[in-house]
């Protein structure tokens, strides 16, 4: 198993590699045939399958559409006056269709019963070196692009009904079907575009946002590994989503992939780059909580709570549900996910304020924080704050709660002991080491409120001290916070002048 991994590794990243190497040129020779391929109907449709789907099971014979044959149309039942909605994959090793192909057929399907639902089958021609694959992305956007103007002539479908849904290369395919097409597709969504041979290109040679009325794509693979993203890093939509970053998905993680599915490395690779499927079938069959993404300028501001903002069309719904915006200059949006489906979870903004009340300059707390919520609680979860946590300073950090706790009621915040994890201990010991001659002095920090802003609701709640007495908080101690009348969400009393005092009574 080890050594199949390696291999396949090996094979994809050589590949990858190539086609750095030979890419462009190829690009090159291809333009020259764009021409040829648009006046040859049968060579533009060669090894390109349109699989009408009537049943659930993919693996059950469709209707195949053909361009030009006006009797399919009838054939297949294609209603004009309904969505069209085109299911297009991407690269493959396989040759076949893989098991997320059928999950996603399967759930627009149940989503838009009465919608035309294609799958885009050019599995014969993804199935190769993938520099090649990349090559044949124009002739299959060209395709595409020809079936959308034969229903337009033929059948009067109107283009705004028409969404195109590419995952990985077949993302890219479904922006060059926007290009060539006469006239302007309703939509198109990226499901984590390929990176290699599309970073950095001109906008006419991959997706980007100029491709539809309004194309969504999300981010869900742009680690780079020897120098290569497999999914593209760079904002090229109407709205870019970047889940969890866009680098690292929960649930992903070599461990993770070897416990659950007894995986390996390529395991790791599919699992970051299909997250972007999953998260759009689970927006799809998802009716109880949608799951929301907040512009920001870049991923490290997110994690820091500052970005949960709905004001101005600053958020948005991810995945199916995603709404049209206004063109704007940063597309970036952010959200934190589960590892596993229902994926949506609740972002809360927490602002904090430490005081350092008895000389505790060198301070290096380790705070964790619960929730208790009206239906029920979390967890400890940790506060991560970058650096360390800022004395005599205004702290505001991101909390990401995976299940619906209802109201929020109350707050606990520890302070690790040095038993309680090893980074505590590390601390404590570091400590120790420079004061070694003299006996450590007891830490005390003061926290009177924190301010909190939930992103689902966009509510603003202040939570006060239970024990306004008790606010100093020591190692291997806890504070709990209520909900109080102070800050955002109440107006400062209305002060009488002097001669006024006491107030009239009224």
């Amino acid at each position: 198993m080890e050594r199949t991994v390696i291999l396949l590794s090996f094979v994809f990243y050589s590949s990858v590699a190539f086609a750095y190497s030979s890419g462009l040129d190829e690009n090159a020779l291809l333009e020259e045939f764009d021409g040829k391929l648009l006046d040859d109907p049968d060579a533009l449709h060669h090894q390109i399958k349109y699989d009408f789907r009537k049943s659930l099971d993919l693996d059950e014979e469709g209707c195949i559409l053909h361009p030009e044959k006006r009797g399919g149309l009838v054939e297949c039942g294609f209603n004009s006056t309904a969505k069209t909605i085109l299911i297009i994959h991407g690269w493959t090793m396989s040759g076949i269709f893989e098991s997320w192909m059928h999950k996603l057929v399967a759930a627009v399907q149940q989503r838009e019963p009465e919608a035309n639902v294609l799958v885009v089958d050019w599995l014969n021609l993804a199935h190769q070196l993938y520099p090649d694959a990349v090559n044949h992305t124009r002739r299959v956007g060209l395709s595409i692009a020809d079936l959308l103007n034969w229903l337009q002539e033929d059948a009067h479908m109107p283009l705004q009904g028409v969404h195109l849904i590419g995952y990985s290369l077949g993302a890219h395919i479904a922006g060059f079907a926007g290009t060539f097409v006469k006239g302007k597709v309703g939509r198109i969504t990226g499901l984590d575009p390929a990176g290699p041979m599309f970073e950095g290109a001109e906008s006419e040679r991959r997706l980007s946002s100029d491709d539809a009325d309004f194309v969504d794509v999300l981010h869900t693979y742009t680690r780079e590994a020897l120098g290569v993203s497999i999914g593209i890093q760079q904002p090229i939509g109407d709205i870019d989503i970047y889940p969890n970053g866009g680098d690292v998905q929960p649930g992903c993680a070599l461990g993770d992939v070897v416990a659950y599915a007894g995986g390996g490395f390529m395991d790791v690779l599919k699992c970051e780059h299909e997250r972007a499927v999953h998260l759009f079938v689970d927006s799809l069959m998802s009716k109880d909580h949608t799951s929301y993404a907040y512009q920001c300028t870049g991923p490290d501001r997110f994690k820091k709570g500052i970005c949960l903002s709905c004001r101005k069309n600053r958020c948005n719904n991810m995945g199916y549900n995603a709404k049209k915006m206004r063109k704007r200059r940063n597309s970036k949006m952010y959200l934190k996910t589960r590892a596993d489906t229902p994926f949506g979870g609740f972002h809360y903004q927490m602002k904090m304020h430490v005081f350092n009340r008895k000389q505790s300059d060198d301070a290096d707390p380790t705070f964790k924080i619960k929730l208790l919520g009206a239906h029920n609680d979390t967890n400890n979860l940790d506060v991560n704050i970058p650096d360390k946590v800022g004395l005599n300073f205004t702290n505001t950090f991101l909390v990401f709660v995976e299940e619906d706790i209802g109201e929020l009621l109350k707050i606990q915040l520890s302070w690790e002991g040095p038993a309680d994890s090893l980074a505590s201990m590390w601390k404590s010991i570091k400590s120790s080491f420079w004061s070694w001659n003299s006996e450590p002095a007891k830490q005390v920090l003061q926290v009177r409120r924190i301010r909190v802003k939930n992103g689902e609701s966009q509510k603003k709640y202040t939570f006060c001290v239970q024990d306004p007495s008790e606010n100093e908080i020591t190692p291997g101690m806890h504070l709990t916070f209520v909900k109080c009348r102070d800050g955002w969400e109440v107006k400062p009393r209305k002060r009488y002048p002097p001669t006024l005092w006491p107030p009239p009574n009224i």
